[in-house]
């Protein structure tokens, strides 16, 4: 198992370039199983989950042509779906919760699915109801066998329909819309997510051959088409690793530039930073963080304490909650940050409080953080990573404290940020992969 071992307290300058989507990739990347035609992808991030969907569709037998470590074209014209119920694919898929995307596509395509029954995701039982129910309404035979431990899938007979999803959920939107765009009639889609991301797939969909209107809104409606076309695709930069790059300039005090950073398709994120007294300035398509002694914790209008919650888009991203708790703790002021939607992001604050900082963690869903206004550092300790973007705080953490830090278990980091130490090395970070 490796670690990183970071002696923080340097300042960092420079610029970086945000990677391809990691949440993007995994929905685009299954779309090529709606086509026999060419897809050509590029901006795909590097990182251990999209190599191994990668792998997974080569294993398939999608022919996949590497251009670079970022481009790629897949085309899908020998498909072996009995591969999706073999010992091989459980075994690798179990690795990766976003496996679960194929079934959309392959249930249009194909007419038929195999999902693994998932393990124990603490943060996402639901989501995979929600595409279940999503396939089931538009006419999907589902039965679970216990004696191979999968779910099938029978959608001879797939037909549009009018459906109101439970939850806004991007991913089983995503399964959905890609399972209805091949079937028989319209199909219309209420409470469905509306994340950049999903509006990315949508859009390719419809390049390839697919009619979806409404894209951008919770109301999407799809006239299903006989067949899918290919196309080629460009993937957004990735919006968590743009505010992880504010939070550590700003925990860090560094002058950075953030490069190409899809500032369109932000939303409220640059806004949620400057609530924590951050600079940041919009040049073009980049966000330059100058060199910051001090920020400020803004209060509401009443003079209450700021809340900072998520909630589906256009609203804040849960995957950025733990970066804004992180750069909290080195602000001056308090803010009581509120996750709403899953309930163990929060559990990787006692490694903060071991650091020094002033944080209660109230309930599962809820921490408190009182700012140290930079009076008292973080201080270096060794810790593990419990997921991937409480893994990339503890390394902001670490960037910031005096001494030593050792983060263990960063497979969970790599899984999300590609060669997240070369690139925080060129702009003078202290790391070293053991």
């Amino acid at each position: 198992m490796n670690s990183f071992e970071v002696t923080g307290g340097k300042k960092l300058n420079g610029t970086i370039i945000p990677q391809g989507a990691k949440n993007e990739a995994l929905q685009i990347l299954s779309a090529v199983l709606l086509t026999a035609e060419k897809v050509s992808i590029s901006n795909i991030p590097d990182i251990l989950d999209v190599n191994l969907l990668i792998e997974l569709l080569g294993d398939m037998g999608v022919v996949i042509e590497r251009i670079d470590r970022h481009t790629a074209t897949f085309t899908a014209n020998n498909v072996n779906i009995d591969y999706l119920h073999s010992e091989a694919f459980r075994k690798k898929s179990g690795k990766l919760r976003g496996s679960v995307m194929f079934a959309g596509p392959l249930l249009a395509r194909f007419k038929k699915a195999f999902i693994p029954k998932p393990g124990g995701d603490k943060i996402g039982r639901r989501r995979l109801d929600t595409h279940i129910i999503g396939f089931e309404k538009l006419g999907a035979q589902f039965n679970y066998h216990p004696e191979d431990g999968y779910f099938h899938l029978d959608a001879s007979n797939l037909k549009g329909t009018y459906m109101l999803l439970d939850e806004p959920s991007v991913t089983g939107t995503a399964n959905i819309v890609m399972a209805a765009v091949m079937a028989k009639g319209e199909t219309v889609i209420y409470n469905a997510a509306c994340e950049p991301y999903l509006q990315q797939l949508c859009k390719m969909l419809n390049r390839m051959g697919a009619k979806i209107s409404g894209i951008g809104s919770n109301l999407l409606t799809i006239e299903g088409v006989a067949e899918m076309g290919g196309t080629d695709h460009r993937m957004l930069p990735d919006m968590i690793e743009v505010g992880s790059f504010i939070g550590l300039a700003a925990m860090t005090q560094s002058h950075i530039r953030i490069k190409g950073a899809g500032v369109e398709n932000l939303g409220i994120i640059p806004e949620k930073f400057r609530l924590l007294g951050i600079q940041l300035d919009i040049e073009g398509d980049d966000i330059v963080v100058p060199e910051q002694e001090l920020y400020e914790i803004q209060t509401f209008l009443d003079g209450s304490v700021m809340t900072i919650s998520d909630h589906p888009w256009p609203g804040f991203t849960p995957d950025l909650l733990s970066i804004v708790l992180v750069v909290a703790t080195q602000a001056r002021g308090s803010v009581l940050i509120h996750q709403k939607m899953f309930e163990s992001r929060l559990f990787f604050v006692d490694k903060l409080i071991d650091m020094g900082a002033q944080i209660i963690l109230c309930d599962p869903h809820r921490a408190a953080v009182i700012g140290l206004g930079r009076e008292q550092k973080l201080r270096g300790i060794t810790m593990s990573s419990p997921d991937i973007r409480a893994g990339v705080s503890l390394l902001i953490a670490a960037l910031s404290a005096e001494g030593k830090s050792v983060i263990q278990n960063i497979e969970q980091i790599d899984r999300g940020y590609q060669y997240i130490d070369q690139r925080l090395i060129a702009l003078g970070a202290d790391i070293k992969r053991v």
